[in-house]
């Protein structure tokens, strides 16, 4: 080194490098920020919109909104569209006067063009001039305009026509009126007095402009035609407001107030996906007119039907909006709620229930996106940089509860109070920024890791690994005392496979079921210790603290169980392996016992292993191999027991007391169970078993033998293990009771007897 040359102290250099990184990863949110600037993530907010919809799901409207189709019926009954446009008048009128219709939207554009599907001139000019003298009389029957989507139009004479809709924050100089109803009649040019816009933005029915300004007149939405209509709002007591639309009644006082975005934007919020019928109730156009008609029939019968047909109030007092649904008038569009392609007509209806309920979607003021983005980035950034050391899996979690809780907030400020807050933007850069800082970090440990994963990492455990590296420190010798659960398990009658299977089956067999059992054991935050065979060895509780590790220990080995009984069902399935009986028999015994013990690595100068010895392991070990003595699979001591069920508030680990033995090699008395299942498999015979048993346990420990014997042959055939050879079961704990009370019945203990079982074998 060169003199005077002072050397950065490597944990500072460490710091500063994880600082860049840090800054680094949060400017990477201003990409996301500029990406949903130039819109490029609407798609994606489009998806997580429809998302929180469908999590929602339907709502009950504030208003009955009644939809008549213009249908595939309609159009085989009364010919090609459009249509006399006298029926419409016909239908509007029968809806109010018969039906009790409070207002009528048409989504048709009654413009002077097109050609209806009739031959006779003469019955055009008559239905032009019928409906127009209708509507002329003032019933409360809007009708649709509409600017281009594309914003030209090309009209009849070849000439085109700038039509795009004026935005309040748009370009100006584009005024010009949409496409607007109206037709000649009676040699002068008819305009009905009420039309509203059915215009929605870019084609998506997320939002659409709740009025135009243009020289001659505002247009209202057709949507916010029908409310005022229902309302009995008059057109003057409309007021156009930058931030909002209020409805007021004749005292001057608001009754609804309808919140802008931009100045002129409302977002949807629909109700319910289009093909629900209780909440979208429809009727055919045809249908309809047909009912209309036989109220004029000189037939009672058909007279009787038309009145039947509105007697029911079917449309009484509902908003009713006349649109083409069929297929082929290609007014379809998707919604939240449905992928494919729905009419059009559905977004007047759900805007009006939107403005009558005052359920508009509601979106936080611009400057909240840059700064919840910038927040959840630093936080979780900040975190997942950290998670090193000790608490590393402490502030992961954090990290994914940050990130988690964001999305759960999101999803309930929409279900709840119908706030669209900023979503793809923050949990995108948050994701990205930690993602790439974690690869980084990761890269930047590869070096240390690799040496100490080359010196050891082919005989430690991947998690005490990742802890040296962690701590940066290397394996030694020695070990502390913690408190931890030992878990044993051990396939019955093992020597008899090795007998049965050739060498290639037996490597298969084992590797399938080791492998399943290792999963399950890590999954429940066990850590294997070792292979003996086809025994596995694990701890909970070490080499990191695992909160009730007793609870998750018996968790793990009933989940083992269950596993093994799928690989029984999954391997009598395969009978081109030609598997032999006995593996169709395979069942593992598992003994637990928690306690403190002693674990660490453990053996000589130059190997050594992870593990745990103490009196707690070598009491699961006699958990294990006793348990076939009690006709169980999976027997614990008292102390799992104990603290599993202080730990097991919902009661998912179902116990059964086998009573107080004395293991080989020990003198004092140890209370043992059986892990009988978890609550969601043990049956309710099962569960009689078990109360049975208890009931024959306590006349046991009475000296009742006749009692006792009573109980355990009722609970003997509610056993959930009945001996058979198919299944390789030779006892169970009732059975094995009642030889051992029929044994004491002959040679009676004793007054001095305490019921303590001595076992003779390991």
């Amino acid at each position: 080194m060169h003199p005077g040359h002072v050397s950065t102290p490597k944990p500072l250099r460490k710091l500063r490098a994880t600082l860049w990184l840090y800054l680094s990863l949060i400017a990477l949110s201003l990409v996301w920020l500029l990406l949903a600037q130039w819109g490029l993530l609407r798609p994606l907010e489009q998806l997580s919109l429809d998302a929180r919809f469908k999590v929602r799901g339907p709502v009950e409207a504030p208003v009955r909104v009644v939809y008549v189709d213009i249908d595939t019926d309609s159009l085989l009954a009364l010919g090609n569209f459009p249509w006399d446009r006298g029926l419409f008048a016909q239908v509007s009128e029968g809806l109010i006067q018969k039906g009790g219709a409070k207002a009528i939207g048409i989504d048709v554009v009654f413009s002077d063009g097109g050609v209806p599907n009739i031959a006779d001139p003469r019955k055009v000019a008559r239905g032009k001039a019928e409906f127009g003298r209708y509507l002329f009389s003032g019933p409360p029957v809007v009708l649709a305009a509409s600017y281009a989507e594309q914003g030209i139009r090309t009209l009849e004479d070849g000439t085109v026509v700038d039509q795009q809709i004026p935005l309040v924050e748009g370009p100006g100089g584009r005024t010009s009126p949409p496409e607007l109803p109206g037709w000649e009649m009676g040699g002068a040019f008819f305009r009905p007095p009420l039309i509203g816009l059915i215009d929605i933005m870019d084609g998506h029915t997320s939002e659409a402009p709740m009025f135009a300004r243009t020289p001659e007149r505002t247009y209202l939405h057709l949507s916010l035609e029908l409310a005022r209509l229902y309302l009995g709002i008059r057109p003057e007591d409309v007021r156009i407001k930058p931030d909002a639309i209020e409805l007021a009644g004749a005292d001057g006082r608001v009754i609804r107030r309808v919140p802008l975005r931009r100045g002129q934007m409302v977002n949807i919020n629909w109700f319910s996906r289009w093909a629900d019928d209780e909440r979208n109730p429809r009727a055919s156009f045809a249908t309809v007119l047909t009912a209309l008609q036989w109220l004029r029939s000189e037939n009672p019968q058909e007279r009787a039907e038309g009145e039947a047909f509105f007697a029911d109030g079917f449309f009484k007092d509902a908003v009713v909006l006349i649109g083409p649904v069929a297929n082929m008038l290609q007014d379809l569009a998707p919604t939240p709620f449905d992928r494919t392609p729905v009419p059009k007509v559905g977004v007047h209806g759900n805007l009006v229930k939107t403005i009558l309920g005052e359920r508009v979607l509601r979106l936080p003021p611009e400057w909240v996106l840059p700064v919840v983005t910038l927040g959840l980035t630093a936080l979780i950034v900040g975190l997942s940089l950290a998670s090193e050391g000790r608490r590393s899996g402490l502030r992961r979690m954090v990290a994914a509860a940050l990130f988690l809780g964001y999305v759960a907030l999101c999803f309930a400020a929409f279900s709840l109070g119908g706030w669209v807050l900023p979503m793809v933007v923050p949990l995108g850069a948050a994701l990205s920024s930690a993602f790439i800082g974690g690869a980084a970090q990761l890269v930047l440990a590869q070096k240390q890791k690799s040496r100490i994963k080359g010196l050891f990492g082919a005989y430690l455990a991947p998690s005490i690994v990742s802890q040296m590296v962690d701590a940066g420190q290397e394996p030694k010798l020695g070990g502390v005392e913690e408190n931890i659960t030992a878990y044993f398990s051990d396939v019955e009658s093992f020597s008899t496979f090795s007998e049965k299977l050739s060498p290639p089956q037996l490597v298969e067999l084992m590797n399938e079921y080791l492998t399943a059992c290792t999963d399950i054991v890590q999954a429940e935050g066990g850590t294997l210790d070792k292979y003996i065979g086809d025994a596995v060895v694990a701890i909970y509780g070490a080499p990191l603290a695992l909160p009730e590790h007793p609870l998750k220990a018996c968790v793990a080995a009933l989940r083992v169980q269950k596993r093994c009984a799928e690989l029984r069902e999954k391997w009598a399935r395969e009978p081109q392996k030609n598997w032999p009986e006995i593996v169709l028999r395979l069942r593992t015994r598992i003994g637990l016992n928690s306690g403190r013990a002693v674990v660490g690595n453990m053996g000589s100068a130059s190997r050594f292993s992870y593990t745990m010895m103490g009196d707690t392991v070598n009491l699961a070990a006699r958990m294990e191999s006793g348990a076939k003595a009690w006709g169980v699979y999976t027997m614990c001591a008292d102390p799992t027991r104990i603290a599993c069920e202080a730990a097991d508030a919902e009661g998912r680990v179902l116990f059964r007391n086998l009573g107080r033995i004395v293991v080989k090699g020990r003198s004092t008395p140890v209370p043992i169970h059986e892990l009988v299942g978890l609550k969601e498999d043990v049956t309710d015979k099962t569960r009689e078993a078990v109360a049975r048993f208890a009931a024959g346990l306590a006349s046991y420990y009475a000296q009742e033998w006749d009692a006792a014997i009573a109980h355990f042959k009722a609970s003997a055939v509610l056993e959930p293990n009945q001996p058979d050879p198919a299944t390789g079961i030779t006892s169970n704990p009732s059975l094995v009771y009642l030889k051992l009370v029929a044994e004491l019945r002959e040679n009676p203990p004793g007054a001095n007897w305490n019921g303590v079982y001595v076992m003779k074998e390991k």
